[in-house]
């Protein structure tokens, strides 16, 4: 390797070994704890009428607890964000345990919520832990390559994992000088997941080759709807947030008074077709299922409740939910197959909600096909340049501000 010195060359060697053995430890983390996760939901749809009443009262006991014993981890994937700007200099190692167990709660109980804010938080609290062992190693980046890994091993989608890594700290920005390290992370644990038994979502899209020019058309259109969609979903998510902190200064009584409401609500809605991952949502999108054109909406205000009052989870799965029922119900007034927009949300509200723009291009494409990118880029772009700059990650920076 021209242009490295043997000290270099080791530096690099160790970072690379570093990088497989987080992979490794971060793939298992995320086979184990999404495997229960799917067991959980499946219990609480078949007893959601005795569970989903306890749903705020079970979420006031973690939080009594978390408060009490969990230092920093209350924080969540916020702490991970200051980590990576280099704000705070250690992760704790409990924030993976009060995650976990905090995610399983809210959704043996039907809070509406993903998974992956959790699996970022176990990636990057293990490569911090793996970095800091040894003087010299750069700790931000570490969080990089913890966060591709955990997004990787959970979804076992490893090039957007990837991606998403590396843009979703600095708007702008990507941290290219931790590409090699955060490749090799992310496709170990992806691997690895997938090795221990952790099931992926995938849909084989059938496309006709050609991009005529009335179809670019309708792309572009249905860019700018699921832009203005991931966008409100990030304001949702802000507005919400406050509100319910005015209005209820105290977490403990906050996340039990508001999630006696989301319970009901939950139950008043279609009887809890809008609890816990929305998987059910995804695939009636894709498999021929009933779609109510308000779907996306009242996911969308219940998955806001639910993390803004306080239960932990995550937001990228809502936002699979969301974009995928949008699609589904927007493919007939476009003349387009159900299928097609549906991926086509499923993708681009997920980027425009997190201010990334070539994740979710990705994540189409290892989803539903790489034949499929054409598509996923002209709507992800779009989406992407519609959604004001905002984010549901509120830390999240801009280039300029950096």
């Amino acid at each position: 390797m021209r242009g490295y010195s043997l000290e270099k060359m080791k530096h690099v060697g160790l970072v690379l070994i570093l990088s497989v053995l987080i992979g490794l430890t971060v793939g298992a983390l995320d086979a184990g704890f999404g495997r229960v996760l799917d067991y959980i939901s499946i219990f609480f749809h078949q007893h959601k009428h005795i569970l989903l009443p306890f749903l705020g009262f079970a979420g006031m006991l973690f939080v009594h607890i978390q408060l009490k014993y969990g230092k920093d981890s209350h924080l969540g994937i916020g702490l991970i964000f200051k980590a990576g700007y280099g704000e705070v200099s250690k992760v704790p190692k409990r924030l993976v345990p009060f995650a976990i167990c905090g995610t399983w709660l809210t959704h043996l109980f039907g809070g509406s919520a993903g998974r992956e804010g959790v699996a970022v938080q176990i990636g990057a609290t293990v490569a911090h832990v793996f970095g800091r062992q040894f003087q010299g190693m750069n700790y931000k980046r570490f969080i990089v390559i913890g966060m591709a890994s955990g997004f990787a091993g959970l979804f076992q989608t490893p090039i957007a994992a990837i991606f998403f890594a590396m843009e979703v700290l600095v708007v702008g920005h990507l941290t290219y000088d931790v590409l090699l390290p955060t490749m090799v992370a992310s496709f170990t644990a992806s691997f690895t997941s997938e090795f221990l038994g952790l099931s992926k979502f995938s849909y084989h899209l059938v496309l006709d080759d050609r991009l005529p020019w009335f179809l670019i058309v309708r792309l572009v259109i249905l860019g700018i709807i699921f832009g203005l969609v991931g966008y409100l979903f990030a304001r949702t998510m802000r507005l919400t947030r406050l509100t319910l902190t005015n209005h209820f200064p105290n977490p403990v009584w906050r996340i039990g008074i508001v999630g006696i409401i989301v319970s009901i609500l939950l139950f008043i809605f279609h009887d809890g077709r809008y609890a816990s991952l929305g998987t059910n949502l995804i695939v009636d999108s894709f498999h021929g299922g009933t779609i109510y054109p308000y779907d996306w909406l009242l996911k969308m205000i219940l998955t806001a409740l639910t993390l803004a009052c306080g239960f932990q989870g995550g937001e990228v799965l809502p936002m699979f939910a969301i974009g995928s029922t949008l699609g589904a119900a927007l493919a007939g007034i476009f003349g387009l197959p159900v299928d097609f927009v549906a991926a086509l949300g499923f993708a681009s509200v997920f980027g425009s909600a997190t201010n990334t723009f070539l994740a979710p291009i990705f994540i189409g494409a290892e989803v539903f096909g790489f034949d499929a990118i054409p598509y996923f880029f002209i709507v992800c772009a779009i989406g992407y340049l519609c959604n004001g700059n905002r984010s549901v990650y509120s830390l999240q920076k801009i280039e300029k501000e950096f």
